[in-house]
């Protein structure tokens, strides 16, 4: 098929930066333009300083950053938002009223009843409430969202468990990469040879977005933290099951565990979804991140700690399975879907 073409908004941050090395060489889309802040609107990518550890291809370095201004948004088949919340919730819209279809990595709308808030192997059948979407609120196009980073890594990992064995409750002590707070998110004094035990708001969004990507109402108690990591976020989850288990049956499952995007052969979809490390201080940020190409989350220190009581630490590359990767991961499977 032809390429599609996307734009994308909030290029020259992490998450944008991000969307623009996932994009820059993907078979199905072509970059056909991007915005920022007025900051950066008449630079080159480069020019506004690119921060990733691998440059993009120098057609796409050498692109032109626009400013941001709905109405100069050009026509394309899809927009990918690394916008600040503030800004994507007055923009957002208005590109959905003018027909653009949006996939936003901000928090605003991901609780409202119409709005998608999907990780594509977990709840892809989320993606209809698009014709409700349009329908109540009159737009030709539409927004959908993906979950916090920390929910989607936590999510993956608990949806086998949830199929197979029932959960009551679930405590969760997360320890959060500083790419999740953005290139100027936490001050390098607060976080050299530190760990910040509070993150605004990270604990209330894990525990409603879990509700209602999994659609299940269990008991969920979280913890969040801030770690001096640049990519990676660590979260160490216990369980309570309905039922009892055996944990290599949970490994088993972990390790078997696909979603349709798997089943389509989608270009983002890593061949498996949760990869299941046997060694006893695994996984790790620095060794683990990009399994999958940064798509897969990485399960280790499997274990039952009494009867339906089950304890692991699961892993993810919070701005590309928990950002970009999993908005990318959407489009195309709004392609395949139709």
């Amino acid at each position: 098929m032809d390429r599609l073409k996307v734009y994308i908004l909030g290029a020259t941050g992490l998450v944008g930066q991000r969307y623009v090395q996932l994009l820059a060489r993907h078979p199905w889309f072509e970059i056909a333009g991007m915005a920022a802040s007025e900051r950066s609107a008449g630079k080159t990518l480069l020019q506004a300083g690119w921060i990733l550890e691998e440059p993009p291809p120098p057609e796409i370095a050498e692109m032109g950053i626009e400013k941001l201004d709905v109405d100069r948004v050009p026509r394309v088949d899809f927009i990918f938002s690394a916008l600040p919340s503030e800004v994507a919730a007055r923009v957002e819209p208005q590109l959905a009223a003018r027909g653009h279809t949006v996939l936003s990595n901000a928090s605003n709308m991901r609780l409202d009843p119409d709005v998608p808030l999907v990780v594509p192997e977990i709840n892809p059948e989320d993606l209809k409430l698009l014709e409700r979407q349009r329908a109540e609120r009159g737009w030709s196009g539409g927004v959908v969202k993906k979950p916090n980073c920390t929910t989607t890594i936590l999510n993956l990992s608990l949806k086998p468990i949830l199929d197979e064995w029932g959960i009551e409750r679930i405590h969760v002590v997360t320890m959060q990469a500083l790419s999740g707070a953005g290139y100027r998110g936490v001050p390098s004094v607060a976080i050299i040879d530190n760990a910040i035990p509070y993150i605004k708001g990270e604990e209330e969004k894990v525990v409603l977005e879990t509700r209602r990507v999994l659609k299940a109402d269990f008991e969920i108690y979280v913890t969040t933290t801030r770690v001096p990591v640049l990519d990676g976020h660590l979260e160490a989850v216990y369980v309570d099951t309905k039922k009892d288990f055996d944990v290599s049956a949970v490994v088993s499952a972990l390790s078997r565990f696909k979603g349709l995007p798997q089943e389509l052969k989608l270009p983002s979809a890593p061949e498996r979804p949760i990869e299941v490390r046997s060694e006893i201080d695994r996984p790790q940020p620095r060794l683990d991140r990009w399994a999958g190409r940064g798509m897969a989350v990485v399960v280790g220190r499997v274990r039952k700690l009494a009867p339906r009581k089950l304890a692991f630490v699961v892993l993810g590359h919070n701005t590309v399975r928990g950002a970009a990767g999993n908005s990318i991961l959407a489009a195309e499977l709004m392609v395949k879907m139709k």
